[in-house]
This record gives C-alpha cells, sequence and structure tokens, in this order.
C-alpha cells in the first residue's frame, strides 16, 4: 500500500495574506509566514525577535497585555511597524499552537489600515452631513427616507422619527405637477445627479423654497443603493424676490396709473357735469334715477382714479415722530362705529413704552383703516372677534391685525397686493386699498405681512422701522 502523501502545512500558511507569527512562551517571535516576512521584514530563522519590537513604543503595554490574557481570544487592535518604518494598523488574535498547552502561541494579524481609514473618512463625512447648516435627507433604493440631519428636522418642523421610513412626499406642496416629479425619478434612477428648485411644505402647513441636489448613492457594482438629498434654504431669498417684483410692478403701475388718470378725468369730469345739468332740468322720475345710478358710478370712478393719482404722486407729506399706538386708536375709533361691527368683538393689546416712528401720521391711519376695513367685511357681519397688539424687536415696531373672518385662500394670498385685485362681490370694494397701504408701508421702510388659514381667519403684520435703530 503506498505511503499516503503529507501535505506541507507551511506552505498554507504562505499562502494566507494575514500575518502569522509563532511565539515561544517568553514572547520571541520563531516563526513566520511568507505575509509577515515580506511586510514586517522578519527572519526569525536567523534570529528570534520580541513581538513588543515589532510595535510601537506606544503600544507596548497593549502587546503585554494581550501576552497575559490570550485565552480570552478576543481581537484586540494595534500597530506595527513594518521594515520600512512605517506604522499598519492590524487586529491581532492569539491561539495556543496546541490546545490546552502555552508552550507555543500563534499571533493572526490582519491588516485593517484601509478599514481604518474608511472608518475616519465615514466619521468625518457623517460629522460634516450632521453638523452642516444645509438640510440634509437620504433615502434608500425605493426613495423611502433612511437618514435626515438636525437641519432637515428644523427646516420642515418634523422629527426624524416622524420622518425616518417615509416618503419624501411628506413634503409635497401640491405645486410640482406629477410629470415634474416623474421626470426627477427617471433622471436619477440611471445614476445622474438632478440640480433644481422647489417649494415644500412644513408640518404646520407654511411654504419653504430650497435649490436641490440629488445624488444617487452607487455601490461598488455600479447599483443605485440610495439617494442624497442636499438643500439649500432660499426662502427668505425667494420672498425677496417676490417683493422686488412686486415692487417693481407697482412702480411701473404707478407711472401707468397717472397717464390713465389724466387721460380718463378729464372726459370724465365733463360726464359729471352733463348727469348734473341734465338732473337739473329733467322731472322723469325714472330718467332722475337713472341718472343718479350714473352719477354714483363717476364718482366711483372718480374716487378710483384719485387713488391712483395718489399712488402714484411722490409723497409731499412731511414724516413726524409719531406714537403707533396713538395711530392704531385713532384708525380704530373710525372704523368700530360703523354699522358691520355690531356684532364684533374688538380685543386691544398694545404694548406700552414703544419708540416713536417716523411716518406721515395721516397716511399711517389710512393704512389701519384700510385693513381694519378688510378684516370687518372677512366676518361678513357674523359674530368675530378682531385683535389689535403691538410688539417691539431689535429693528421694527410691529402692529398685528388678527380677524377670525373667512380667510384668505393660498391662491389668492399671493395676489392680495396687486392692485384691483379684490375677492369681494362686484361693487363691494375696489381692489386698491391694499395696493395702496403696501406702497404707503414701502414709503415709510416699513413692510406688511400676511398669514391666513381658510376657514379661521387672517393674520396681518405692519412693521415699521424703529426710529432709534
Amino acid at each position: 500500500m503506498p505511503k499516503p502523501h503529507t501535505p506541507d502545512y507551511r506552505r498554507i500558511l504562505d499562502l494566507l495574506t494575514d500575518l502569522v507569527l509563532v511565539m515561544d512562551r517568553d514572547g520571541y517571535v520563531i516563526a513566520a509566514n511568507a505575509s509577515a516576512t515580506a511586510v514586517l521584514g522578519v527572519q526569525p530563522h536567523d534570529r528570534p525577535y520580541l513581538l513588543r519590537t515589532l510595535l510601537p513604543v506606544s503600544e507596548h503595554d497593549r502587546c503585554d497585555l494581550l501576552l497575559r490574557e490570550w485565552t480570552d481570544h478576543h481581537p484586540i487592535e494595534t500597530r506595527f511597524i513594518t521594515k520600512d518604518g512605517a506604522e499598519l494598523d492590524v487586529s491581532i488574535e492569539v491561539q495556543p499552537l496546541e490546545p490546552g498547552s502555552n508552550e507555543f502561541l500563534v499571533v493572526f494579524a490582519r491588516d485593517i489600515t484601509s478599514q481604518k481609514q474608511r472608518d475616519l473618512d465615514f466619521l468625518r463625512f457623517s460629522n460634516v452631513i450632521h453638523h452642516t447648516i444645509n438640510p440634509i435627507q437620504i433615502t434608500d433604493a425605493e426613495g423611502m427616507m433612511v437618514y435626515v440631519n438636525p437641519a432637515f428636522e428644523r427646516i420642515t418642523g418634523y422629527s426624524k422619527e416622524e420622518l425616518i421610513g417615509k416618503n419624501p412626499r411628506i413634503l409635497n406642496s401640491g405645486k410640482h405637477p406629477a410629470e415634474f416629479w416623474s421626470g426627477v425619478w427617471k433622471h436619477i434612477a440611471m445614476g445622474q445627479v438632478w440640480m433644481g428648485r422647489i417649494e415644500n411644505t412644513r408640518k404646520d402647513g407654511t411654504p419653504f423654497y430650497s435649490e436641490l441636489v440629488i445624488s444617487p448613492i452607487v455601490d461598488m457594482h455600479g447599483h443605485v443603493a440610495g439617494y442624497l438629498g442636499a438643500h439649500r434654504d432660499i426662502t427668505e431669498q425667494k420672498m425677496l424676490e417676490q417683493q422686488l417684483v412686486r415692487s417693481q410692478r407697482m412702480e411701473s403701475i404707478g407711472t401707468l396709473a397717472a397717464g390713465i388718470a389724466h387721460e380718463v378725468g378729464n372726459p370724465l369730469t365733463a360726464i359729471s357735469s352733463l348727469v348734473q345739468v341734465i338732473q337739473r332740468t329733467s322731472s322723469d322720475p325714472f330718467a332722475k334715477e337713472k341718472l343718479e345710478l350714473i352719477n354714483s358710478q363717476v364718482n366711483r370712478i372718480a374716487r378710483i382714479i384719485r387713488e391712483l393719482v395718489d399712488f402714484s404722486r411722490p409723497s409731499t407729506h412731511v414724516t413726524k415722530q409719531t406714537e403707533v399706538n396713538r395711530v392704531v386708536r385713532e384708525a380704530l375709533n373710525i372704523v368700530q362705529y360703523g354699522k358691520k361691527v355690531k356684532d364684533i368683538t374688538f380685543n386691544i393689546a398694545l404694548a406700552e413704552d414703544l419708540p416713536d416712528i417716523s411716518v406721515v401720521p395721516d397716511q399711517a391711519v389710512q393704512v389701519f383703516i384700510n385693513i381694519l376695513m378688510n378684516a370687518v367685511d372677512a366676518l361678513e357681519g357674523k359674530k368675530g372677534a378682531i385683535t389689535l397688539a403691538s410688539a417691539l424687536d431689535e429693528r421694527m415696531v410691529t402692529v398685528i391685525i388678527r380677524d377670525t373672518g373667512r380667510g384668505i385662500e393660498p391662491a389668492d394670498l399671493e395676489k392680495i397686493f396687486e392692485p384691483f385685485y379684490t375677492t369681494k362681490a362686484t361693487g363691494q370694494g375696489t381692489g386698491l386699498g391694499l395696493w395702496v397701504s403696501y406702497g404707503i408701508m414701502k414709503s415709510f421702510g416699513g413692510d406688511i405681512f400676511v398669514e391666513s388659514d381658510p376657514g379661521k381667519g387672517s393674520t396681518f403684520a405692519i412693521s415699521f422701522p424703529r426710529k432709534d435703530s
């Protein structure tokens, strides 16, 4: 019977990419595989090495601990010094060469330098993403959110617990059609980066705008494993752009208004004069009734023209340092005694010791009258409340007027400061009150902001620059 072939087990050890060292009970390396010889430069057959001499001085204590407690068999991380003098991160484990004996120990060391570098890179990148001021979201390949950073929680108003596992459509404002998002997904599913501006909705229902970059996360096989969405909040920029467009539009309309008022005013005066002449000479009741109707409509047109002219002309009034609460109370005294307000409760919460504001008093009163009358009309003759409050911050003195009326639809909210735009029935409003008020506030260096919840009411914030700011 032929003698069985005995394999050379040392050859097996030399085929391993891990570093393998054999030590005696005193910690001397007496054998090494080919990988250990190539990396560490050890030649145990020439002379023995103490294991600790292969480690940096800072790791000697760890080495001694390992030799004392090798029976735990738990891998530990340390560093070897290569034959070139570089340091190599390794994970090492010690096993007895023969079970139950500590005569000889085998050290298995795995190079984890690349893994440590990847861990360090991951730590750096994760900290950058977590602490950046830009909102970041990460989804899986199906689009479900698996990570959001604190900035994303702040801008959306949702907590991460409310967002993880949800589709980003939870933030959908409805302003972008389905075809838009279909195109986005088609683009990124192909592994391409998508960039664009979007409008989303916060948890409280208010809009926020962002520049969004969606980058596919591709695995080592080239498959899309998820998506990273990086937002840049441009809500304030968008609001400023809208205000600029609105201001430019108002400036253009103001110029146009002056021309229209001139061209329409003269023939209108002639029509009014003729109507009055006919009224005085006619005795026909039917004719007088219709002439009175014509005269009332002529007067309405004339009133609109006066408002247009007043808006288009640079103000010749002199600004004065004025107490804002006094202006508010003066406007309220004019409004609260009309027929429409008999079932309305006025709640007054004006702050004391507010600094004076620099305004034309009559124009400031007109602003508050216009907004208060809109609040009254919003209640539609029903029981309700109008609250007036004033407050102070570092730059502005602000008056809040809040009603419990019908509210304003989002589509109307974007247009309420445009001339001739009104939600009232025909003949009940010219659509110029808020337009003129906005122009007056801009001339003071102030602004008007509005929020509304349809069916529950509206809130107007009228802000004046502080005299002492």
